[in-house]
């Protein structure tokens, strides 16, 4: 059996730097130009601009989750969409020497998604996404073999939700657990339409802004933040805040901690994948009896998860791409920079 099957996208990314990538800080009047953030990323118009060597990777959260699997030792499996065209094999060719069986569906109607991701010197990014077939997948697409694993872990971009639906009902059907990383589409669904997914998920990742967005509770009040999730959701919730680090509930316990600091920032794509990935892989590690309740995960394999976690996130922005700084099981217990990560734990109520 197959320790953990991915579900989500598969794109061919192509990541282009140049000085001449300015980011514009100006509140006042970008947000008047719909920019929401007050920040843009700007290069001059009608100019020719000079990059540095293209960068040519795979990405997209089902090819990036797997690889993280993959490379901690997990038989892994791949179930996405591409296109029938070079990308949509150069995708199903990384997977393979990656050690992941690709459950690749070929779509001849569109093209494989394909992102450029436009580099600024800090590492911040513009993607530019031709989405394609990754969001195309059907419901007769996921037969119920291809989800016989410990593990589904599901990052559903704009998959439609009644193939989300499907998916989880089949895997809990067959007695897998569900990881899910919700994406900016199905959060703005909103509870009440998100309502009968939630209780089958054991594990959930979200930024700290979605966790806010989703429960209606102001950004700020982390603990009440939490206490909606955890009346929505039955398994542990890992919230991310950026470089402030990580939160995590298991509905009776609040586990915080910070970030392990970067070497350099190269590019923050993937980081996320990295995350929710990496927290699942110690999980995993830890728990072989699928029958085992998932709030029963102890303290220290809660710990470990967010040190695994949070040392794959860093160490994918260190590298251009999603998916080269994906730390193997080796590297993650072998580098001495990863072996001291303070983990607080309090009372969820204190």
């Amino acid at each position: 059996m197959l320790d953990v099957v991915t579900v989500g996208t598969a794109t061919r990314d192509v990541f282009l730097k140049s000085p001449l990538f300015k980011t514009v800080h100006d509140p006042k009047h970008l947000e008047r130009l719909g920019f929401p953030t007050g920040e843009a990323q700007c290069f001059a118009l009608g100019s020719k601009i000079d990059v540095a060597r293209p960068v040519l990777t795979i990405g997209g959260g089902a090819a990036n989750t797997a690889v993280t699997f993959a490379r901690q030792g997990f038989k892994t499996a791949a179930l996405l969409r591409v296109g029938a065209d070079p990308d949509g094999k150069a995708v199903v060719e990384d997977l393979r020497r990656e050690g992941i069986t690709p459950f690749s569906i070929v779509d001849r109607t569109v093209g494989t998604a394909y992102s450029v991701i436009l580099l600024s010197s800090s590492g911040e990014r513009t993607v530019l996404n031709y989405r394609g077939a990754s969001e195309k997948l059907t419901s007769r697409d996921v037969p119920a073999r291809m989800l016989r694993a410990r593990w589904v872990y599901i990052v559903p971009g704009k998959i439609p939700y009644t193939v989300i639906t499907s998916v989880i009902r089949s895997a809990k059907r067959l007695g897998a657990r569900v990881a899910m990383d919700f994406s900016k589409y199905y959060l703005q669904m909103g509870p009440r339409k998100l309502h009968p997914l939630l209780p089958h998920l054991d594990v959930v990742h979200i930024n700290r802004e979605e966790a806010s967005y989703l429960t209606g509770v102001k950004y700020d009040d982390y603990r009440g933040v939490f206490k909606k999730l955890d009346k929505l959701i039955d398994g542990v919730v890992a919230m991310t805040d950026g470089p402030k680090g990580v939160m995590v509930s298991d509905g009776t316990l609040l586990y915080k901690a910070g970030i392990y600091k970067e070497r350099s920032i190269a590019d923050r794509t993937g980081a996320g994948d990295a995350f929710g990935s990496g927290f699942v892989a110690a999980l995993i590690r830890a728990t072989s009896d699928k029958r085992q309740a998932t709030r029963r995960f102890s303290r220290e394999t809660v710990v470990g998860a967010i040190r695994l976690a949070s040392a794959n996130a860093t160490s994918v922005v260190e590298y251009v791409g999603a998916q080269p700084g994906i730390l193997t099981r080796a590297q993650f217990r072998g580098q001495s920079r990863w072996k001291r990560f303070p983990v607080k734990i309090v009372t969820l109520n204190s």
